[in-house]
């Protein structure tokens, strides 16, 4: 059965994430779930990053673990990155989107971590780590939108969300965003689990989907629009 994805909108593992990140590991379908935590994002403080996901993903009754994945080398490296192709949940923290995308694009890990998604793990990612997944991201420091790894097609991840206006978001978007593109406004503490044709919400905030000059809220336990 394929795995599934987690959309995550930032603040990853503190309070207020618990029953979110539960959902996540229970959607592997494991008890407890192995879980690795990727800090590839954190290039400020790789090493908190992952001892803060391992921790609190132990505190939930996870097996959880660490890869220290941070350069394009070990991207390409199948003995270095293997725990990770095993593992139930693999979760990437937030941090500089531009050095994930760089540092796993069309490498040797993320082939077979979608192959490991084909086989039920579940990919989550935080902030930069939800960014990548989408068609494109926003880049927040050299401005404009670049192809991201498209994981989930005609969609683009709007982290740390809950302090937006939607309707200037969407002037926005309308203004600057690429054009045909789904946005996902995503809260802190709040993430998108599912599949690209099948998402509902899980956390502590709201996710706010944005079609056109248009946008619809979603709470915890809401299923969002199919087809977008």
């Amino acid at each position: 059965m394929p795995g599934q994805i987690a959309l995550v909108g930032g603040d990853e593992f503190r309070r207020g994430c618990e029953d979110m990140d539960v959902a996540i590991m229970r959607a592997s379908g494991k008890d407890p779930a192995r879980v690795v935590v990727v800090p590839t994002a954190a290039v400020n403080g790789p090493a908190k990053a992952a001892n803060d996901g391992a921790v609190h993903f132990g505190a939930l009754g996870g097996d959880s673990s660490q890869l220290m994945l941070l350069e394009r080398s070990q991207a390409e490296s199948p003995d270095f990155f293997a725990p990770a192709t095993s593992a139930d949940v693999v979760y990437f923290t937030g941090g500089s989107p531009d050095h994930l995308l760089a540092t796993v694009k069309d490498s040797r890990f993320l082939k077979a971590l979608l192959a490991a998604v084909a086989g039920g793990m579940v990919l989550a990612g935080s902030s930069a780590g939800a960014m990548v997944m989408g068609s494109m991201m926003r880049r927040p420091t050299a401005g404009g939108w670049v192809d991201a790894l498209g994981l989930v097609p005609g969609v683009a991840v709007l982290p740390h969300h809950e302090s937006r206006d939607h309707a200037e978001t969407a002037k926005e978007l309308q203004r600057t965003g690429p054009a045909g593109l789904t946005f996902l406004g995503i809260d802190a503490r709040t993430g998108c689990l599912g599949t690209p044709d099948s998402w509902r919400v899980v956390g502590s905030g709201r996710v706010t989907v944005y079609q056109g000059s248009k946008w619809q809220v979603f709470e915890a336990g809401d299923m969002l629009p199919s087809g977008f």
